[in-house]
């Protein structure tokens, strides 16, 4: 079977690249900043291996120009804070350890004056978002951008963050949360390694889910999410292992998933026989690899139907060789409906 031709992706590489602003106080923990820029500046790399351009721009603001991080690192030549955003433009808030969160502080209180000069940027038409990650969501609060917005913060601030800002639903047990109202989109994240899963997130929704894999591969972290969020994507899943050579394959189907995939050709990639790929697949990812192709193929056609192609175009584009495998795979995987009734966008 001939290669298919994938349904579009969207355009990345003519959007002008993401503002990426890290606000650092003095404290700022490190790893709440340091893990996510690191994400995005992985993904900038994964993007430029593929010859498209980098998609973030990082940037570390604060209202001083030197402050100390959390573990007594010096952090030097921070950029002023802007008197405006760039659009697209992300803020992103960090946190501190607890014995030294002070929110009126003179740094804290600049930021707070900073933050609410900027309030009307974060509304749809610009494409801004607010990102806290740990207790940067007090910071928000203080700031008067959470009313009516659900947010979650490290487990010891939670009750903190619903006495600052009442109006807001503080929601408990969450790795992160998305509220993407009328009034722009706020990120908050429960704190420290899971600033790390909002990044990946980010770069799934800005670059794609395989870029956002080969992301997490290269950090060497799992890919979660809160217990109440989505099942991951098919593109994410199954990827929670170490294995190079299980990568590298993953890799290769989820960029070409409709090449003519066998186990034999799977196992080349692997450099091992297709017995024990298959063993390993099952071993270390949990599922075998023809049936990891199928299920990466289902949401290849997902994406097709989704975008108002038929049934026998998702097939084809998807690698199926027919509407009726393509239907099999459905109903294997559990999905409700039927492929047809999933023509139309969904609304």
């Amino acid at each position: 079977m001939k290669n298919k031709t994938l349904p579009p992706s969207p355009r990345l590489d003519d959007d002008p690249p993401v503002e990426v602003l890290f606000l650092l106080l003095p404290h700022s923990l490190v790893l709440d900043w340091a893990g996510p820029a690191e994400a995005l500046r992985l993904a900038n790399q994964a993007l430029q291996r593929d010859g498209r351009p980098p998609r973030f721009r990082l940037r570390f603001v604060g209202p001083q120009a030197q402050a100390t991080g959390s573990v007594g690192v010096q952090i030097a030549a921070l950029e002023p804070l802007p008197d405006s955003l760039a659009a697209p433009s992300w803020v992103v808030l960090v946190g501190s350890p607890d014995e030294t969160i002070d929110l009126d502080d003179a740094a804290s209180r600049a930021a707070t004056h900073w933050l609410r000069r900027l309030a009307g940027s974060f509304g749809q038409q610009h494409g801004n978002r607010l990102i806290t990650v740990c207790a940067g969501a007090l910071l928000a609060g203080r700031a008067g951008l959470l009313a009516g917005r659900r947010v979650t913060t490290h487990h010891l601030e939670l009750d903190r963050l619903a006495a600052i800002e009442p109006g807001c639903d503080v929601l408990r047990n969450r790795v992160f949360v998305l509220d993407d109202g009328r009034d722009g989109a706020v990120l908050s994240s429960a704190g420290i390694t899971t600033g790390i899963d909002l990044a990946l997130h980010l770069v799934a929704q800005s670059c794609g889910d395989a870029v956002a894999a080969r992301v997490a591969q290269t950090m060497v972290v799992a890919l979660r999410r809160g217990p109440q969020d989505p099942e991951l994507s098919p593109f994410l899943a199954y990827r929670n292992h170490l294995h190079p050579a299980l990568h590298r394959v993953q890799d290769a189907v989820s960029s070409q998933p409709a090449h003519d995939w066998t186990l034999p050709a799977m196992a080349d990639i692997a450099c091992t026989s297709p017995r024990h790929l298959n063993r390993l697949f099952v071993e270390h990812a949990g599922i075998a690899p023809l049936q990891y192709l199928r299920r990466i193929r289902l949401a290849v056609a997902q994406a097709a139907l989704h975008s108002g192609h038929n049934v026998t175009q998702a097939a084809a584009v998807s690698g199926f060789g027919s509407d009726t495998q393509l239907r099999r795979a459905w109903h294997q995987f559990h999905q409700t409906g039927t492929p047809s009734g999933r023509e139309l966008p969904v609304s």
